[in-house]
């Protein structure tokens, strides 16, 4: 699965808060490591027809405290393996912020995004200017931009892949 990029653009899927990562991905299925195979049940306990409503390239838009729970990196490898190419919520659980750059998920916390957005939205991200555009509703809005070495990781697709293309002395 290739990285998104520092341009990513979208549908919104707006869920609530409090989303933890057993509603992300239900423990059940912590036995595949397979992204797709966790993608297929993504959000699963909230909502059965959730990953089957996604296109690829949907952003996931969320309230307060999204990732909270268990630091499983399921939970961030179901959302890209649905292919998701972002989530922007009012809130990461810290945890869960950290776990999304080491497996390449661009992630954004912007309580103003979040309230200006409605299901379906076409959403443009610049990971670099740090901006989000509603295209739909007309409006932008300035986020906090990835650091150059951040964006480099979810450009090479995480941690791991960016670290096997590095030219790291040993």
């Amino acid at each position: 699965m290739s990285a998104p990029g520092t341009l990513i653009e979208g549908n919104a899927r707006v869920l609530g808060d409090h989303i933890n990562t057993d509603a992300i991905i239900p423990a059940t299925y912590l036995v595949s490591h397979d992204p797709v195979e966790l993608g297929s049940h993504l959000m699963e306990g909230l909502d059965p027809e959730f990953s089957s409503r996604l296109k690829s390239g949907d952003i996931i838009v969320a309230g307060e405290n999204f990732g909270s729970g268990s630091s499983r990196e399921h939970a961030l490898l179901a959302i890209k393996g649905a292919g998701v190419s972002c989530v922007i919520a009012s809130s990461f659980a810290r945890i869960f912020f950290r776990n999304a750059v080491n497996v390449g998920l661009p992630i954004l916390e912007s309580p103003e995004v979040v309230e200006a957005t409605e299901e379906g939205d076409r959403l443009h991200v610049d990971l670099a200017a740090g901006t989000v555009e509603n295209l739909t509703a007309g409006v932008s809005f300035s986020v906090q931009h990835y650091p150059e070495f951040m964006r480099r990781i979810i450009d090479a697709g995480g941690l791991i892949d960016f670290i096997k293309g590095s030219d790291l002395e040993t």
